[in-house]
């Protein structure tokens, strides 16, 4: 691999990178948005964060970097089975990670349908899917703050 090569795969890498803690940090932001969090302890108030005590702007934009979060995760998981299967191998934290993410994408996509009118959720599976779903998002911000302090990856390269 030569040096051109070597230095387009870095920068995809460090986009993809940036890209998902972007969507992660907009999707946490806007998800506690949803809640009235913001309009309770005056953070709102502060000049230029008043979109975040409305609850269908943040609402609007959660489902906006979902479905950029879905698109990410659709394209790691299809270049990884294209083309990095062999080079590749996925940490302990990796699959921590990747886990988590899935569940809060299950349990996201049944709260995107329990909108619909007919999807006829129990109201106590309902309260399950948020509490799982906010969960879930706690699970993924202690396991990113663990990676970051004791410097663990998604995945290593192996040598071949």
């Amino acid at each position: 691999m030569d040096f051109k090569e070597n230095h387009i795969k870095s920068n995809r890498k460090t986009i993809m990178r940036y890209l998902y803690l972007m969507t992660v940090f907009f999707l946490t932001l806007t998800g506690f948005g949803n809640m009235p969090i913001f309009k309770r302890y005056y953070i709102a108030d502060i000049p230029g964060l008043g979109w975040l005590a409305e609850y269908y702007v943040t609402l609007y934009i959660h489902y906006l970097f979902a479905i950029l979060l879905i698109g990410i995760i659709s394209y790691l998981i299809i270049e990884y089975l294209l083309t990095k299967r062999k080079s590749i191998k996925i940490t302990l934290s990796g699959y921590i990670r990747g886990s988590v993410v899935a569940g809060l994408l299950i349990t996201g996509i049944l709260l995107v349908i329990r909108n619909h009118e007919v999807s006829g959720f129990a109201p106590g599976f309902i309260i399950f899917l948020y509490l799982c779903h906010l969960t879930l998002v706690m699970v993924l911000l202690m396991a990113g703050l663990h990676s970051v302090i004791f410097k663990k990856k998604w995945y290593f390269e192996v040598k071949q």
